[in-house]
């Protein structure tokens, strides 16, 4: 899932996965400082840059991506722990990780979540409280070229009215789980059955 930050993607996906069996959101790795009232291990794997650049150089990470000066990547490791429970998994990655992994996992579903205006992004950047004008700016700049990316994904929602947005996105989760490549390999002993 991507999105321009102040979209609202994060608090999305904190509903979702509040609201939906079988779900989980990866945890990423980053190069970035711990924010108040974030947690090791729950919200990002805090690490140095060289430490990053090492695991980059392993081959650990399934995408990878410089976003406002920092590094952020999706551990392989991790994301197989996660899927081989069952359990879907949903990385919060921008454009250039998406393309990263669609490159990888053909059967991975892409969504992207756009804001209704580009006047109320600038006002959800803004209410956040967290960014000088400057950042914000940046952020502006930023979301208008991440933006650009919506027609690489296999589905598009916009965050106007949050319930309405998050409806879509389990039903988005839901008709995934309904497909054909996903019900015949969970049923493949009843189908054989029936044959």
């Amino acid at each position: 899932m991507s999105a321009p930050s102040g979209a609202g993607k994060t608090s999305l996906l904190k509903e979702l996965v509040e609201n939906i069996n079988c779900i989980s959101t990866s945890v990423s790795t980053t190069t970035r400082t711990i924010r108040p009232g974030e947690v090791e291990g729950k919200d990002y794997h805090f690490v140095s840059i060289e430490q990053f650049n090492e695991m980059k150089e392993l081959g650990d990470f399934l995408e990878h991506a410089e976003v406002f000066g920092n590094f952020y990547g999706t551990s392989k490791t991790h994301l197989q722990e996660i899927l081989q429970t069952g359990e879907d998994l949903v990385l919060e990655i921008d454009w250039q990780g998406a393309q990263q992994v669609r490159k990888q996992m053909s059967h991975a579903i892409s969504i992207f979540i756009l804001p209704p205006s580009r006047s109320e992004l600038e006002k959800r950047l803004t209410g956040r409280g967290q960014d000088n004008e400057q950042i914000i700016q940046k952020r502006m700049s930023s979301a208008i070229a991440e933006i650009s990316h919506y027609d690489e994904y296999d589905f598009l929602i916009i965050n106007d009215v949050f319930e309405v947005a998050l409806e879509e996105l389990k039903n988005v989760i839901k008709t995934h789980r309904l497909t054909l490549a996903r019900q015949s390999t969970q049923y493949s002993q009843l189908i054989e059955e029936l044959l």
